[in-house]
């Protein structure tokens, strides 16, 4: 029950996936913040995923930058943005406006995306601004331009309730997009008819739902969709009406399809799927009236990303199957503004408001922004900016919001640039980062629950954010820090913002005007006049918005068949399938593909401070086939190192069938802030999609060997502590402090004096054991009735055995059994729940097994209904069926 019941719920947006869920947020007096599904929110109609639910818990002061920095030293305000103003301005006078860069972040909110593009390409005169959002959409936005002349999404959340055929591609949905894949549920549940048919290298837990797995060989998916155009029109299974009277390009492109392959049965044998499989598929998407196909990094993050999207498409418009109820080609964005961020110009290839550098579009922003120094030609892109600071091309940059140290490919490259850059400027919220390391200046800005404006969606929705709670310290926002610096460089009459609502309202002006000039779907006319009151109590509004909605829309973009090319035709795009770059050789035989843990973010600044969202996985686990595992020696919680070109990670190992023999799978959320060796971005090699420039994140040849330990540790403490020096080591947020996993070259004798040097001296009742004969420890230091710090130590330790471990530091568990569950090694009372399988429910794997073989649990209705796991967010149930089948079969 709410602690304030005076206080009302505050509608806001979830500061995490594309999807865009409505949140409901309420302060208590206590300080905590209260969240809650907004119901009447279109995107997610209240649902929750475990990320959503658990964003209070990550509202802690702990970790915040505070106060301006320069060289780590505390200033004012005034001093902080007038260095940064001045050394921008010394740079560009002595070196040009080339020599500087932005790089942003789809967690800014599009007013501090627009105030900063308008800063670096409307007044320093560079396009030299671009985006994290590179990493992870780019290759859509290319596609998309290439085939409908803007960057637009066509498609709309509720055409998964009127799809008869959902495809998904390079996602794992269940996981990456929770919500989006619990409607897709209910949809088949409303409607069984409806078939799910998931394409994807590895099996993963969307694949639990599907009724077909094209577990198709890395990278092959221009050739999938190729040979799905050639078996459309060799069948005639084309809407040859609708080509020829809203397409150009069919013939070329289907020439390309043609030459991939001499027949479906061929094209099996290429993809490394049978023909049966194929050929089902190919009938399902031919015969089916409403195909929706969603897709995601998959197939964005490649070599031939765009080229992957506009094979999609390709199939799409070849059937038209484009702009209907329930048939749509969908990108599915990762972050909560990315879509937000490509419309204000966010990305360096373009102007704004969709605009390129025409000379048209150059004069209208120039006249609008009254500026004569525009930029005239796009900037460099996320890659490349990072090699022109690496080889001093670019002397001073401005990070904002992101953390590239460990997102960027090839993460020790983008260290040594950054070590290099005579001057590298950091916002964010977070103090301690591997970016935050290389900055000469530190600018604290506001996190999520204290910042206010707007964000875009996947399905082109903007929302609110709107502030919860009041910023620590002197956190600003971005928009304001931003402008504040563009004034003392000297443009003080063009970011004289009083208020997010001012920009918001420059912003829907230009693209009344954009759309003027170009007739390209994105309008916000309708929100151009919107006054302080109204932009601040607006609801979610789907663009185009030619006048304020008052209640939520779904609209399709093109289904009138006009498009937002020159002749308002779509464009098939010839594309062939080509080889990975990336190739496998002898000494790198494996392929490292990567993705999202299902309760983890990023590089876990956020989610990585709620000990709820750590509990399911709180390493980085690296998934091995059973056939590659017994050839390299490994076996499950072994510890293998994993070298490539670029650099080395090292992680605990899991035997798993969901990859195929030859390819490998590995988390992308650790980072050097939290982990020794966990950050896999050290393996990439930072090759890029041409057109695109978005990186290859999922084919990185590498090695593997076997890591042999002396020794290995579990310590639980109160206080952080200092673990260089191990060779392999992660930090995971427990309730009442942290968790330490280590693995030492140290015996383990050795390794026991070391750790109890770290253990609290002072009021502290110190107790031991040890076992001489199996080289094992233990070890605790309490202080008023409560453990502070311990450990347990082996030879060979079983972290699964120990699950229960980080429960002792909660105070709310006996302290006697803290004590026997520590010294015999055997759990008590609370701690005996195991480990995590619901994060939302905190279930644990022995509170499943007691409720399936001493209650009687023989379903997943039953066992939900007995332990409630699977009733928050619903991204579990996958795992608890497989823990059902277990169970009742042993």
């Amino acid at each position: 029950m709410s602690q304030n019941p005076v206080t009302p719920w505050i509608k806001t947006t979830c500061a995490y996936c594309g999807v865009g869920c409505g949140i409901e947020a309420k302060p208590q007096r206590n300080g905590s913040v209260l969240v809650r599904g907004d119901d009447s929110h279109p995107a997610n109609l209240g649902k929750l995923c475990s990320k959503g639910l658990a964003l209070g818990e990550t509202l802690v002061e702990a970790g915040r930058l505070s106060y301006p920095l320069v060289n780590k030293q505390r200033v004012s305000w005034n001093s902080a943005l007038t260095t940064v103003a001045q050394r921008f301005n010394e740079t560009i006078e002595k070196h040009g406006s080339d020599s500087v860069a932005f790089y942003l972040s789809g967690q800014l909110l599009t007013e501090d995306y627009y105030v900063a593009n308008k800063l670096m390409k409307g007044f320093i005169g560079s396009s030299n601004v671009d985006t994290n959002s590179r990493l992870c959409m780019s290759s859509s936005v290319a596609g998309q331009q290439r085939a409908f002349g803007s960057d637009s999404v066509p498609a709309c959340y509720q055409d998964i309730e009127a799809a008869q055929l959902i495809v998904l591609v390079g996602s794992n949905l269940a996981w990456c997009h929770p919500i989006l894949f619990q409607r897709i549920k209910a949809a088949r549940a409303q409607n069984p008819q409806c078939k799910l048919v998931v394409i994807d290298p590895r099996v993963t837990t969307s694949c639990g739902e599907a009724d077909l797995h094209l577990d198709l060989d890395p990278g092959k998916d221009v050739l999938l969709f190729n040979c799905l155009l050639k078996y459309l029109a060799n069948n005639n299974l084309v809407d040859k009406d609708y080509i020829d009277t809203h397409t150009d390009g069919f013939d070329a492109a289907l020439q390309s399809a043609d030459s991939e392959s001499k027949g479906i049965q061929e094209c099996a044998e290429r993809l490394g799927i049978t023909t049966a499989k194929l050929e089902q598929f190919y009938r399902l998407f031919s015969q089916t009236e409403k195909v929706l196909t969603l897709y995601s990094q998959g197939i964005n993050q490649s070599s031939q990303g765009t080229d992957k999207v506009n094979s999609i498409i390709n199939c799409h418009l070849a059937t038209g199957k484009i702009g209907k109820p329930g048939s749509n080609p969908f990108s599915i964005t990762g972050q909560p503004n990315a879509m937000g961020g490509r419309e204000v110009g966010g990305l360096a290839h373009t102007l704004v408001s969709h605009l390129g550098f025409n000379e048209s579009s150059r004069q209208l922003v120039a006249e609008y922004w009254q500026t004569n120094n525009l930029a005239s030609k796009p900037g460099l892109k996320a890659v490349d900016m990072f090699d022109a600071i690496a080889s001093g091309k670019i002397k001073a940059i401005w990070i904002m919001a992101t953390n590239p140290a460990v997102s960027l490919p090839d993460s020790n490259k983008i260290k040594a640039a950054l070590n290099q850059c005579p001057f590298v400027v950091v916002s964010d919220c977070v103090s301690e980062t591997d970016t935050q390391a290389f900055a000469h200046v530190q600018l604290p800005a506001q996190g999520w629950s204290e910042k206010s404006g707007t964000v875009t969606n996947s399905e082109r929705r903007i929302s609110r954010q709107r502030r919860i709670t009041v910023s620590p310290g002197e956190a600003r926002a971005d928009w304001w820090i931003i402008s504040e610096v563009a004034k003392r460089m000297g443009f003080i009459h063009s970011f004289n913002y009083r208020h997010e609502a001012q920009i918001f309202r420059e912003y829907a002006q230009l693209t009344r005007k954009a759309h003027e000039q170009t007739k390209h779907s994105l309008n916000l006319s309708g929100l151009a006049e919107l006054s302080d009151t109204e932009y601040h109590d607006m609801a979610p509004q789907q663009w185009p918005v030619t006048a304020k909605q008052t209640t939520p829309t779904h609209q399709h973009l093109f289904g009138d068949g006009k498009f937002d090319t020159p002749n308002q035709r779509a464009q098939l795009i010839p594309v062939t399938y080509l080889p990975s770059p990336q190739t496998l050789t002898s000494q790198y035989p494996l392929r490292l593909n990567n993705g999202r843990n299902r309760d983890q973010w990023h590089t876990m600044t956020r989610t990585g401070l709620s000990p709820r969202l750590s509990s399911h996985q709180a390493e980085p686990v690296l998934q091995i086939s059973p056939v590659d595992a017994a050839h390299h020696q490994l076996v499950d919680n072994d510890i293998a190192q994993i070298s490539s070109l670029a650099g080395s990670a090292i992680m605990r190992v899991l035997v798993s069938n969901s990859v195929k023999p030859g390819d490998l799978f590995a988390p992308i959320h650790w980072s050097d802030s939290n982990s020794y060796g966990g950050k896999i971005s050290t393996l990439g090699q930072g090759i890029t999609d041409p057109i695109s420039g978005q990186p290859e994140m999922k084919s990185t040849p590498v090695n593997l060997k076997r890591y042999q330990a002396n020794s290995q540790a579990l310590v639980v403490s109160r206080q952080e502590q200092p673990m260089q020096g191990f060779s392999y080591w992660v930090k995971q947020t427990v309730q009442d402090g942290f968790c330490y996993f280590i693995a030492s070259d140290d015996s383990a004798a050795d390794l026991n004096r070391l750790l109890q040097n770290l253990a609290p001296t002072q009021k502290t009742v110190r107790v031991s054991t040890e076992q001489s004969d199996q080289c094992s420890y233990r070890f605790a230091a309490s202080n008023a009735n409560r453990i502070d710090f311990a450990y347990t130590i082996s030879v060979n330790l079983n972290f699964k055995q120990y699950s229960w471990f980080t429960g002792l530091l909660n105070a709310d568990t006996d302290q006697a059994a803290l004590w026997v569950s520590l010294m015999s090694a055997s759990p008590q009372g609370d701690l005996s729940k195991g480990r995590i399988i619901c994060a939302c429910k905190q279930v644990g794997e022995n509170q499943l097994n007691c409720a399936i073989r001493e209650q009687g649990a023989k379903d997943i209705a039953s066992l939900t209904a007995l332990t409630q796991a699977g009733t928050g967010c619903g991204s579990c149930i996958a795992e608890l069926t497989e823990q059902l089948k277990t169970t009742l079969i042993n």
